[in-house]
Parts: structure tokens; C-alpha cells; sequence
């Protein structure tokens, strides 16, 4: 999938009208069914099965906060089979409406920007339920997942939940990500796909639980595993490309540490630095062709990455300064490239460069608990994206190694650290 882009000058850009926030439209009923039409040949090829849980609870005329974990694209596939006899709203980044804002909205998204503070998007959602009488899917995690676990989950999901009100459905899909993994380049496996949809939480539980408790059980329910279900339940992915950019993910290597110069191609990820070679069985497993198998597993292999970022981080030896592409996103006409420019990540946050010394922008530590950073998107290459309610700076890295999921790691962390001395700060006031 592509979207729409434009090469324009940098001030010509800022004088744009920005984009104008509108109420959520009820979905078309006709384009719901025909969604379902369309997906079906797709469903059909990944044998796509589901099972209920608890869902005698939710009543056919009913609201209720369908949330789901993001795979793939299939994700909005399964959705439209399940759910196609009610109407629903999907929030949606707003980047998925360039170009096509009336075919989106007529199909019920609410658009939103990632990892930004967004009160507009509660009062759209709490309208949707209330006014609309619709349901809502929603993406809490807000990003695909790089290594096949969940990402971080944000706090104000249980106080959102406590201004809803209504019934939350989750949906776990499994084959979905084995299928389609972001960093395999829209290259897709053969393999079944499947749902469970469960019945979590009734209105009455979340008026009697507190927003942390809530918090919790959603997080309880976005624990998950895909390389580990693969490996438990005997999933073979055969495909030669298995490995195709898998040093997206693994851009460290275990053997001697080097960073960036890993490279995933065929079945093998090698480090060129040291030229260890790694398999990536047909089961999920990373096999070392010769000598020890430091991290089989690629999530604990992701993990040990975010270990050293955190020991990086807290030790003030990180830094990250790369050249990059910049496109600016202020409506929902295009994606406009405005130059080029230089890209720095420090304990102190995002600063941005650019445009022959007219853009600069900073952005603190605090401002997100997570980075919307993506692989190849929407086939232009892979992204590292910050920027706030009016503007969103869309930064392309040029000739830098792997760096987009240190960067997202590196974000993640030092907003915990941040936290922990904020509320170490409010202790001491108190």
C-alpha cells in the first residue's frame, strides 16, 4: 500500500491550511457489508477459523470497545467478518486518510496521531458510543510489533474505559503476524490464521474497578508471544525469504556486540563485522551455523537490545545522529518531502534539523511513553516519526545502519527513567 506524497518547499508547507477536526461519521452500512465481501477471499486462504468466549454477554444492539492486537493488515480482514452485523468505528491513524478522507470516514474511522496526546479522540469516542450507538475497535498499542510480543500499552486506556462505559470485547489472533511480520517487507508466508473473541469486561466491572486495576487486566491480555506460539503448537513457516530484513530487529549482534551490521537475507541473519551466522529455522528458532547459539529465541533476543539501550541510556553513552529524508504530514491531502536534514536522540530527548536551517524542532523525553517508528512504510522506506497536534515530521534515515527499533527501545525507556525521577521529584515536594 502507498500513499500519497508531494515534494514541496518547506514554507509553502507551514502555510497550508491545516487539517480540520470533524465529528466521527456512523459507518455506511453498504460499504460494511462489502467490506466483508472483499475480505472473504483472503480469509479463506489463511483458513481463517475463530472462537467465542463470553460473548452471550454482549447483546446484538449493544456498544462496546472491541480491542484488538495489530498484527497485520488481515487484522482489519478479521474484523470485518466478525463483526459485520454491527456498526463499528475504527481509530485509525491520521495518515491513513491522505488521499482518501471520505472513503474512510464513510467506513467509520476516527483518525488520530500516534503516541500524541489527543483529548479530541476520548470526546470522538465517547460520541461514537453515546451519539452513534456504534461500537469501536481500537489498536491499543497503537504500532505493529517488531519481534511478535506486545508493546507498551498507555495509562490512559483504564480512564477511557471508565468514560465509555460500555462492554470490552478483546480479539487474539494468532498466524496473523507468522503470516505477514513488519519487518519481512510485505512478503507473505503460508500459513493459517486464527482468532479467539472474548468477552473481558462488563460496564459494571469497570465502574467498581479503579483505572489501575483495569490497566492490569488489559495488560494481562496483551501478553503474548507469536514465535513462541509457533514454536509450542509445531507452525512451519518454509518460505526461503523467512530472514528477508530481519536485521531490522536484530540489528545487535550477540557474538561481538557490533550494532548495524547485521544482515537478514534467505534463511540466514549474518553479522558482517564479525561474520557469525545465524538460521532461522523453519520453527521460529535462531540457529548458529557454527559455534555457540548465544539467543535462540528473537524476543529475548529484542530484549537483550533493550537491556543494552537501557544500560546506554542510564550510563549517558547513547546517541543516535543520523541524516534523513523529511516529509511533513498538517492535513490529510499528502505527505509532503520538504528536504532533508539531520535527525539527533539523546537522554535529552528529539531535536530535528533541516530544511537548509528553517525547521528545527525538540521534543522531549516525557512527551511519549513510545515511538511511532515503522519498516518500509507504505513502501518508502523505514521511519522514525515525531512531531505534535499540528505537525507530524515523518524522518527517513539515510545510509545509518538499522536504527529505527533502537530509537523506538531507546524512546521507551527513557520515558520509564524520566517517570521514575518525576515521581522520585513529587515525593520529595510532598
Amino acid at each position: 500500500m502507498k500513499i500519497r506524497t508531494k515534494v514541496m518547499p518547506y514554507e509553502q508547507v507551514l502555510a497550508l491550511a491545516p487539517y480540520v477536526h470533524e465529528k466521527p461519521r456512523k459507518q455506511n452500512v453498504i460499504f460494511r457489508k462489502l467490506i466483508k465481501v472483499l475480505s472473504t477471499y483472503e480469509l479463506w486462504r489463511t483458513h481463517f477459523s475463530f472462537s467465542t468466549i463470553g460473548m452471550e454477554n454482549l447483546s446484538p444492539d449493544q456498544p462496546c470497545l472491541i480491542l484488538m492486537n495489530h498484527s497485520s493488515f488481515i487484522d482489519l480482514e478479521i474484523i470485518a467478518s466478525l463483526f459485520s452485523d454491527r456498526p463499528y468505528q475504527i481509530v485509525c491513524t491520521l495518515d491513513g486518510m491522505v488521499g482518501k478522507k471520505w472513503l474512510m470516514r464513510m467506513l467509520g474511522c476516527i483518525p488520530t496521531k500516534k503516541f500524541v496526546t489527543d483529548t479530541a479522540l476520548v470526546k470522538d469516542m465517547v460520541y461514537a458510543v453515546k451519539e452513534l450507538k456504534s461500537s469501536i475497535v481500537m489498536y491499543p498499542e497503537a504500532s505493529y510489533s517488531f519481534d511478535g510480543t506486545a508493546t507498551p500499552l498507555p495509562d490512559s486506556i483504564g480512564k477511557c474505559l471508565k468514560l465509555l462505559q460500555v462492554p470490552v470485547v478483546m480479539i487474539r489472533t494468532h498466524g496473523a503476524f507468522l503470516r505477514n511480520p513488519l519487518y519481512n517487507g510485505l512478503q507473505i508466508r503460508k500459513t493459517s490464521v486464527s482468532a479467539e473473541v472474548e468477552y473481558i469486561l462488563s460496564p459494571e466491572d469497570i465502574k467498581i474497578k479503579k483505572s489501575e486495576e483495569l490497566n492490569a487486566i488489559l495488560k494481562e491480555h496483551f501478553n503474548f508471544d507469536h514465535f513462541r506460539w509457533q514454536q509450542e503448537n509445531n507452525i512451519r513457516i518454509s518460505e526461503k525469504f523467512r530472514a528477508d530484513g530481519l536485521n531490522r530487529v536484530l540489528y545487535k549482534c550477540p557474538n561481538c556486540h557490533t550494532e548495524g551490521k547485521m544482515y537478514g537475507r534467505g534463511i540466514y541473519l549474518t553479522c558482517q563485522s564479525c561474520q557469525k551466522k545465524y538460521e532461522l529455522t523453519e520453527y521460529g528458532f535462531m540457529k548458529a551455523t557454527e559455534g555457540e547459539t548465544e539467543i535462540p529465541h528473537i524476543p529475548d533476543w529484542y530484549q537483550w537490545e533493550r537491556e543494552c539501550v537501557r544500560k546506554e541510556l542510564l550510563e549517558g553513552t547513547y546517541y543516535l545522529e543520523t541524516p534523513v529524508d523529511i516529509y511533513m504530514m498538517v492535513n490529510t491531502e499528502c505527505v509532503y518531502k520538504v528536504g532533508d536534514g539531520t535527525l539527533c536522540h539523546t537522554s535529552e530527548g528529539f531535536i530535528l534539523d533541516g530544511c537548509h536551517g528553517k525547521l528545527h524542532y525538540s521534543q522531549s523525553p516525557g512527551a511519549s511513553y513510545s515511538l511511532y517508528s515503522d519498516f518500509y512504510w507504505y513502501e518508502i522506506g523505514d521511519v522514525i516519526c515525531i512531531g505534535d497536534t499540528k505537525v507530524q515530521y515523518y524522518c527517513f534515515p539515510k545510509e545509518s545502519g538499522d536504527i529505527v527499533a533502537k530509537t523506538r527501545l531507546a524512546t521507551e525507556e527513557l520515558y520509564k527513567i524520566t517517570e521514575i525521577e518525576r515521581k522520585a521529584r513529587t515525593t520529595v515536594k510532598q
